[in-house]
């Protein structure tokens, strides 16, 4: 039944498809066709276009898979220039790891945009739109230095104990 349907849509329909095409006999012809006729045309030309690039692909040459360019890719992209400051003194541990790649996916620190410009520590989520997420580092930038050759790491505050 399968074969049978294939067989008269290659041997009956597609002939008298072909047949009903309004292909000129010479190029300067195809300036001189009507849109309708132009639309007719479509489905054919779109096979034999898409015939053509799959047979010439081979041949083309291969596109280099192009690096990771762009180190932020998600945190505070509606800002022109990531910028931010912190206090030593407000540091809770002897260290704190903060991620320069911005790949990190786990916990963040946040910060508050105080009034003077100047960013806070601060250690519970206030529902304040100057409340912005800085990434502690998770260690992501490892994998992000294997695919693209980067040599990012984390940025480590030590704070001195007296």
């Amino acid at each position: 039944m399968v074969l049978e349907s294939i067989a008269r849509i290659i041997k009956v329909q597609l002939p008298a498809y072909l047949k009903r095409l309004p292909l000129p006999e010479t190029v300067g012809g195809f300036a001189k066709l009507t849109v309708s006729e132009w639309l007719r045309l479509l489905p054919l030309l779109g096979i034999l276009a898409l015939l053509g690039y799959l047979t010439i692909r081979p041949f083309l040459p291969k596109k280099k898979k192009q690096k990771d360019s762009l180190i932020n890719l998600k945190i505070q992209k509606e800002n022109p220039k990531v910028v931010n400051e912190i206090d030593i003194e407000d540091l809770k541990s002897t260290n704190a790891c903060y991620c320069r790649c911005w790949r990190s996916k786990t916990s963040y620190l946040l910060i508050h945009f105080g009034s003077l410009g100047v960013l806070h520590l601060i250690t519970r989520l206030r529902r304040d739109s100057s409340v912005r997420a800085f990434p502690v580092c998770d260690k992501s930038h490892i994998k992000h230095n294997e695919l693209t050759g980067d040599n990012v790491g984390p940025l480590i505050l030590k704070k001195k104990v007296l």
